[in-house]
Formats: C-alpha cells, sequence, structure tokens
C-alpha cells in the first residue's frame, strides 16, 4: 500500500468538538496520526468529506488555535 500523507492544510482551528476546521481531523486523529497504520489512515481519510460537509451545513462557532499542550493530553503512548 502506499504511504498516505496527511491531509493537514497548515489552517490549523480547532472548534468546540476539537474538530480542526482545515483538515477535519479530530485532536486525536491528528495528534496520532504517525502512530496509525495505513488502513486506519485511509479509513479517517473516507470520513473527512462527510465530515467536512456536516460542519459548512452548520452555523460557524468559536474556534481556538491547536497548542502543542493540548496535542500531548489527547496523543497515545
Amino acid at each position: 500500500m502506499t504511504r498516505i500523507e496527511s491531509p493537514c492544510v497548515a489552517c490549523c482551528k480547532l472548534d468546540e468538538q476539537d474538530v480542526c476546521q482545515g483538515c477535519y481531523r479530530t485532536l486525536a486523529e491528528i495528534a496520532n496520526w504517525n502512530r496509525r497504520t495505513e488502513a486506519e489512515k485511509a479509513d479517517i481519510l473516507a470520513r473527512l468529506p462527510a465530515r467536512a460537509e456536516a460542519y459548512r451545513r452548520e452555523a460557524e462557532g468559536p474556534t481556538h488555535a491547536i497548542t502543542r499542550q493540548a496535542v500531548l493530553a489527547v496523543k497515545e503512548h
């Protein structure tokens, strides 16, 4: 299987549910991306279009920047 690259678009802002408004991954998915298998990454990527569409339909809410502390808090060991 080909190596799956991160879908990051360098527009990192988390909403109230800790979903990035740039790539639509959750904070846990972002923090643990490099620990995922290629199959797990493919599964995450497959869910992103529907997640993005759902967020576009909702009213825009407050967002906050991703911090190193937040990433470390959800990172799997």
